[in-house]
């Protein structure tokens, strides 16, 4: 039996236009487009685990998701800073053998 999760999702028209304006953008990163569907689900009742299995994730990265957007709304679906020390280089472009041209 699916557990149901006991923060529920209702979206305000704004919410609801934001959400949905990420979730159909391509420019967007692939994270952000992934939250705003994940929360767009969430607010038609849909179970985690059916959001998890319709999007391709985890369940417990929907919960994640479904928890903060719950207590801190669209800002709780923003980057956080990481711990750690930062990148020193930025990651590279292009395929492994750039570069070596015969």
């Amino acid at each position: 039996m699916p557990r149901s999760s006991p923060f529920t999702i209702r979206l305000s028209r704004k919410e609801r236009e934001i959400l949905e304006s990420r979730a159909r953008k391509y420019t967007l990163p692939y994270f952000e487009v992934l939250r705003a569907k994940m929360i767009l689900l969430a607010a038609e009742d849909r179970a985690n685990d059916e959001i998890a299995t319709a999007l391709s994730v985890g369940r417990d990265v929907v919960s994640l998701w479904r928890k903060r957007f719950f207590h801190e709304r669209l800002p709780g679906l923003e980057e956080r800073p990481r711990p750690g020390r930062p990148r020193v280089f930025p990651p590279r472009a292009g395929g492994a053998n750039q570069g070596h041209r015969l």
